[in-house]
């Protein structure tokens, strides 16, 4: 391999380390221009050496010597991938910017860097929930994500997901009307949107939140980058919610890669009789995976300790189940058209008259039977 001089950072006043830290962002874009995401070797280069000095090394020929970069290497120009960020108005965020996500630091092969176009600072990444999804969605499934969204952003919570059809798409959109923001996590260059349907939503997203992605302008989406992709969108969450998802969804692999950095996975369940929900289901049946239905739940799980807490669901109150079992035994026995006398009701409920006729009167206290003549009938749900 020819030996190249490396890229040079762009010039930068300040003190030192200003310019060691552009030193450092331009050469962790050349990696990942060089390598794949998740390339344990260069992950394991960089450690040692750190991102500057690995790549003298490999443009000096000492670092790979079987040349399998020499390709991409060759290709290699950052002055013109500068320009094209600057056209772009795409930024190269680092580990060791403010805005960098810490949640990314925990991944097996965390980025080399970030690629971000969009109006707010990543830090809004913290404490933010994911939300993901089947692309094939039903009107089910995309109410649910639309409500999860708008929900979430109005308690203060960044959605993050992946933009695809679907699931994605209906939570950015929920997210987007409750006055965002949120941040989509792409499997392919910022250069253009993907799915390119989806242009004026990732233009509203970068609007509101963020539009990222690990991959350089110019890179395709392809299979292992959409797999790499999702562990970008489970590390940046403190939890996973999955709405609707096949037994083959990309949405499972999301939820995999959430368990493995001890994150909180939940799981809508959907019909039994929906293959777009069995992945849900499975997740629930085989995991241990949070059954969740509504926003309060997602954040009484993912939420701030004491402050999102939701007690346990209850039936409403009424009159009827607020009754005491003797009350309530009584009471259904008690007719509803033809009054009954104190002895057919004594037959009913084998109890003596004296505590029969005390039952009685408590509940035509509370307006629920009434007296007539001698016998007794319940009043009208219309008239309690």
């Amino acid at each position: 391999m020819t030996a190249k001089p490396a890229p040079e950072a762009p010039e930068e006043s300040g003190p030192r380390g200003v310019a060691a830290l552009a030193q450092e962002r331009w050469a962790r874009m050349a990696w990942s221009r060089i390598a794949e995401p998740e390339t344990a070797s260069v992950r394991d280069w960089i450690g040692r050496h750190g991102a500057v000095e690995s790549m003298d090394r490999l443009l000096g020929g000492t670092l790979v010597p079987d040349g399998r970069y020499d390709q991409r290497v060759a290709a290699l120009d950052i002055d013109q991938a500068r320009h094209a960020l600057d056209r772009l108005q795409v930024r190269v965020v680092i580990p060791g910017d403010e805005e960098w996500p810490l949640g990314l630091d925990q991944l097996a092969c965390p980025p080399m860097c970030l690629y971000v176009r969009g109006s707010a600072d990543l830090g809004i990444a913290e404490g933010s929930i994911a939300v993901v999804g089947s692309r094939a969605a039903t009107a089910y499934g995309l109410r649910v994500a639309a409500d999860l969204g708008e929900g979430l952003v109005q308690r203060g919570v960044t959605v993050v997901s992946g933009a695809a059809f679907g699931i994605d798409a209906a939570a950015h959109r929920g997210a987007l009307a409750g006055g965002g923001p949120t941040i989509a996590v792409l499997a392919r260059g910022l250069d253009r949107a993907y799915p390119q349907a989806h242009e004026g939503l990732l233009r509203e997203i970068a609007a509101e939140g963020a539009v990222v992605s690990e991959l350089p302008p110019g890179w395709a989406p392809y299979r292992q980058r959409f797999i790499a992709r999702n562990r970008l969108i489970a590390a940046m969450s403190v939890g996973t919610v999955v709405v609707e998802a096949g037994l083959r969804s990309g949405s499972l692999n999301t939820a995999k890669e959430a368990r493995k950095l001890v994150r909180h996975v939940a799981a809508v369940p959907g019909p039994v009789t929906s293959v777009q929900s069995a992945g849900c289901h499975k997740l629930l049946r085989e995991t241990d995976a949070t059954l969740v239905t509504d926003v309060a739940e997602v954040l009484d799980l993912m939420g701030r300790l004491g402050m999102d807490a939701v007690g346990p669901a209850r039936a409403v109150a009424t009159l009827e189940s607020e009754l005491g079992d003797r009350d309530r035994s009584v009471w259904s026995a008690v007719p509803v058209r033809v009054p009954a006398d104190l002895g057919r009701l004594q037959e009913l409920t084998a109890l003596d008259s004296a505590t029969l006729l005390s039952t009685l009167g408590r509940l035509s206290m509370l307006g629920i039977v009434e007296r007539v003549g001698e016998r007794w009938r319940k009043v009208p749900k219309s008239r309690w």
